[in-house]
C-alpha cells in the first residue's frame, strides 16, 4: 500500500473522531506495510488531555508489538502534531511522520513552531506535510462549521 491509502484510513478514523463529538483528528502507525495501531482525537470522551490522535495510535502500537520503541515504523496523522505528540513521536523512535493538513495554531512541525530544527536528540523523524491537506482540511472545516 502506499501513503494515499494510509492517509484514506486516518481520514477515516477523523471522521469517526467527529461522530464522538471530537475535533476529527485520526492516525496510524505502520509497520512493514502493516498497521500496528490507530487512533484518533478522544480527550473528551477518554476524561484525558493526552489523548490526542497520534498518542493513542503509538499506544495501540506500542501494545501490538509489545514495546514502545516503534523503530522503523511511520505515523499518518490528519493533523500536524501538536508540541505534545511530537515529543511522543520522538521518544517512541518513529521513522517518518505524514501529516496532512498544517495546523497554524498549535503545529510543532513547521506550522507556529519548528520543534524538530533545533532539538538536540538522538532521534528525529523525517516529517512531511500536505498530503491529503484538502481533505483532511474539509473535515475539519465541516466539523467546525456545525458546532458554530
Amino acid at each position: 500500500m502506499d501513503d494515499h491509502t494510509w492517509m484514506a484510513r486516518a481520514l477515516e478514523l477523523a471522521e469517526q473522531a467527529g461522530r464522538e463529538g471530537e475535533v476529527p483528528v485520526g492516525a496510524l502507525v505502520v509497520q512493514d506495510h502493516e498497521i500496528i495501531g490507530e487512533g484518533w482525537n478522544s480527550p473528551i470522551v477518554r476524561h484525558d488531555p493526552t489523548a490526542h490522535a497520534e498518542v493513542c495510535a503509538l499506544r495501540a502500537a506500542g501494545e501490538t508489538i509489545g514495546n514502545y520503541r516503534l523503530t522503523g515504523a511511520s505515523l499518518f496523522v490528519t493533523l500536524e502534531p501538536c508540541v505534545m505528540c511530537l515529543g511522543a513521536i520522538i521518544h517512541a523512535r518513529i521513522a517518518r511522520v505524514v501529516f496532512a493538513a498544517s495546523d497554524p495554531k498549535r503545529g510543532a512541525a513547521g506550522g507556529v513552531m519548528r520543534l524538530l530544527e533545533n532539538y538536540p536528540a538522538n532521534h528525529l523523524p523525517e516529517v512531511s506535510g500536505g498530503l491529503m491537506a484538502a481533505e483532511s482540511g474539509d473535515i475539519l472545516r465541516e466539523f467546525f462549521r456545525q458546532r458554530r
